[in-house]
């Protein structure tokens, strides 16, 4: 394969949709941790942080702990070049937004666990179907008190109209959360955020089978039995993996995790990668092609 295909084969290009305040912006952050491209993450809490966020460059996004533009930041993770296409969820600043999904091969949308679908996100989800891109979805701020994962998943097919298949099923929720369950691996992946509220650093983790004893005292019985149950009713009664389904924009991968606190964060980017189409040409090389004309128009 010439040294061309091979760079674009190698390529990841995504734009990062949600509405405001779903966790964006700090995922980004963390990515770009997990990927190498910074040492430390920043925080998107405006005024009150010592450390901004990358991708949050102007002042009046450091002031008022938003986005204002979109951003384009690049990494290298596993033999990948990923570009991620950052940008803003207040409707005021949407147009920004439409224009820089025509440039994306996938999207990752961001829901707040405890919020579910949010009006601006349903709004981004409909631009990102007419070109029929994959949609990948990051459900966070699993660390704090959060709608049951079943209620999420079918809030999304109601409201979105898209399939969803979760990658992983979290494990608790608020102070109770202990991590995620790999379904691929079937393995907890149990993390420790070293009582840091901003999780600022990559977190160690703890990979232990499913009905081990030890997960008892790792994630306690009534979480251990929780799990155990919610896997036997996704494995038997849930709908079976379709790459080809992602690829056309009719299924979501789903993940379940904590930008702040680093949950499930990087399982999530090693999939996403996996999974992931590489760069294709505008107007042609993806199903539904460039956006029509007077998009903008009809969601401002």
């Amino acid at each position: 394969m010439p040294n061309h295909q091979t760079e674009i084969a190698s390529r990841r290009t995504f734009a990062i949709i949600s509405h405001p305040d779903a966790g964006k912006t700090t995922l980004t952050e963390k990515l770009l941790l997990y990927g190498g491209a910074i040492q430390q993450a920043g925080s998107v809490k405006g005024k009150q942080s010592a450390r901004h966020a990358v991708s949050d460059w102007m002042e009046i996004e450091k002031q008022r702990g938003i986005s204002v533009t979109s951003s384009v930041l690049q990494f290298h993770y596993n033999g990948c070049c990923v570009n991620i296409l950052d940008t803003p969820g207040h409707q005021d600043f949407s147009e920004d937004t439409y224009r820089t999904l025509m440039a994306a091969d996938a999207a990752v949308m961001v829901i707040d666990a405890a919020k579910g679908v949010e009006a601006q996100t349903v709004k981004l989800f409909k631009v990102c179907t007419l070109r029929h891109i994959p949609i990948f979805t990051f459900i966070n701020k699993m660390d704090r008190d959060a709608r049951d994962p079943l209620d999420l998943m079918e809030e999304i097919e109601t409201v979105l109209g898209i399939e969803t298949y979760p990658m992983n099923w979290p494990i608790g929720s608020g102070r109770e959360f202990k991590g995620v369950y790999d379904r691929a691996s079937r393995h907890i992946l149990a993390f420790q955020s070293e009582g840091r509220a901003n999780g600022v650093r990559m977190v160690d983790k703890i990979e232990a089978a499913l009905g081990d004893e030890a997960l008892d005292e790792l994630i306690t019985p009534p979480l251990h039995a929780k799990l155990s149950e919610d896997v036997e009713l996704l494995d038997g009664a849930g709908m079976e993996f379709d790459l080809d389904a992602v690829l056309r924009g009719d299924l979501s991968p789903v993940f379940f995790g904590s930008a702040l606190t680093n949950f499930g964060v990087e399982p999530f980017l090693r999939d996403f990668l996996r999974l992931a189409p590489a760069a294709a040409p505008q107007g042609g090389g993806r199903a539904g092609g460039p956006l029509p004309a007077g998009i903008f128009g009809l969601y401002l």
